[in-house]
């Protein structure tokens, strides 16, 4: 017989031991929500070529893509056609990921209206190099990126015209050598919705002219005969067409052995398992909205687990104890989100919510000390 249940208790002491149960309930649900992996949300455009990513979709490599080449300066460049979902949001919408040294070399991002692209740090700096381009997305309109990187740097165009060049980054091959991820993070969720149409990966810098001409094949290539050009372009190691229109493979028209793969499930390539906070930190109102809802969510456990040991008379420090249940409730959460591709298994989220659970049980305390549970029949115990 459970507490909540044993005839010695008063009534108000049971109603507690009730509230407290659907409390803990309502926190797992929503922290183990939706308990599995969904089906993976990737599908073949029915009015052309390419794939539609959904909220919960990515694709991956069979293998990892060696994009390095005989060349001294290790120069590269990768194209990428695509459409966001929305001109005003955010996700990962490719990755490259080394699975030997868990580290994300090159990763390609939307945010807002515009594309961050980051690369990983080398040497001893701990920080990974980044830059923006903005207002690049506007309606509802595919988007042709090409990205060529040398010695002078790396310049960035959008539809054959450049719209950013940078100096100080600079890509060379390796970094777009591992496994591709397209629709979302290899380590952690960030989903990106929307259509990918066609993907190219060079081992050389690719000159103007040659942006001007593979933005030409590649568009007008599908409203004309239905493909863009695949003659062998000098460098290119990866073309992704998307023209398969069925199926779960996306073949690289240079070497099958590394074409993409639709998994029927959803999936994070190499998920986290309690990861640091520093790691989970980032800029920007996301990120701060997760916080106070973590917090937010705890405040309830920490206010009726605390007022219910209370009730039953039988523990002492029962904020310490309420606190303590939370950090469990927490841990346990953070623990089984780790098999959960729909879920983040950090550190971020046991600090807040242990917090929320301490503001909860002092909340508690200190209306039981303003007689709020005076006709409940609640008294103070002991801290």
């Amino acid at each position: 017989m459970s507490v909540a249940e044993s005839p010695n208790l008063k009534p108000q002491a049971k109603l507690l031991g009730v509230v407290c149960g659907f409390v803990l309930l309502g926190i797992l649900s929503a922290g183990l929500w939706p308990f599995h992996a969904p089906r993976n949300e990737v599908s073949w455009l029915s009015g052309g070529n390419g794939l539609l990513f959904g909220k919960h979709g990515s694709i991956v490599s069979a293998s990892p893509l060696e994009a390095s080449g005989s060349q001294a300066d290790k120069s590269c460049s990768l194209e990428i056609w695509l459409e966001p979902r929305q001109a005003n949001s955010e996700g990962t919408v490719l990755a490259i990921y080394w699975p030997a040294s868990r580290v994300i070399s090159f990763a390609l991002r939307q945010w807002r209206n515009g594309l961050v692209l980051e690369r990983e740090s080398r040497g001893h700096s701990a920080w990974e190099a980044s830059i923006y381009v903005a207002d690049v997305f506007r309606g509802p309109k595919p988007v042709f990126f090409t990205i060529s990187s040398g010695k002078a740097g790396t310049a960035i165009y959008a539809d054959g015209t450049l719209v950013r060049k940078s100096p100080d980054f600079k890509l060379i091959s390796q970094d777009l050598s591992g496994e591709f991820i397209v629709g979302n993070g290899p380590l952690t969720t960030n989903n990106w919705s929307g259509q990918v149409k066609g993907l190219a990966v060079y081992n050389r810098e690719l000159p103007a002219v040659k942006v001007s001409q593979d933005y030409a094949n590649w568009t007008a290539g599908w409203t004309t005969s239905g493909r863009p050009d695949t003659a062998k372009s000098e460098g290119v190691v990866a073309r992704y067409l998307f023209d398969e229109g069925k199926g779960n493979i996306v073949h690289n028209q240079v070497d099958s052995a590394t074409s993409l793969l639709i998994p029927e499930r959803f999936f994070i390539l190499h998920e986290q398992f309690l990861e640091r906070p520093w790691d989970e930190f980032r800029t920007g109102w996301r990120y701060w909205k997760d916080v106070g809802v973590n917090v937010a969510g705890f405040i309830p456990l920490g206010f009726f687990f605390r007022a219910y040991f209370s009730a039953i008379g039988r523990a002492k420090r029962t904020t310490w104890l309420t606190i303590v249940l939370g950090f469990v409730v927490s841990f346990t959460i953070e623990v089984l989100q780790a098999f959960l591709p729909t879920r983040d298994s950090g550190m971020t989220d046991l600090i807040t919510n242990t917090f929320g659970t301490a503001l909860g049980a002092i909340l508690c305390g200190w209306s039981m000390k303003r007689n709020w549970f005076a006709r409940a029949g609640i008294s103070p115990a002991t801290n």
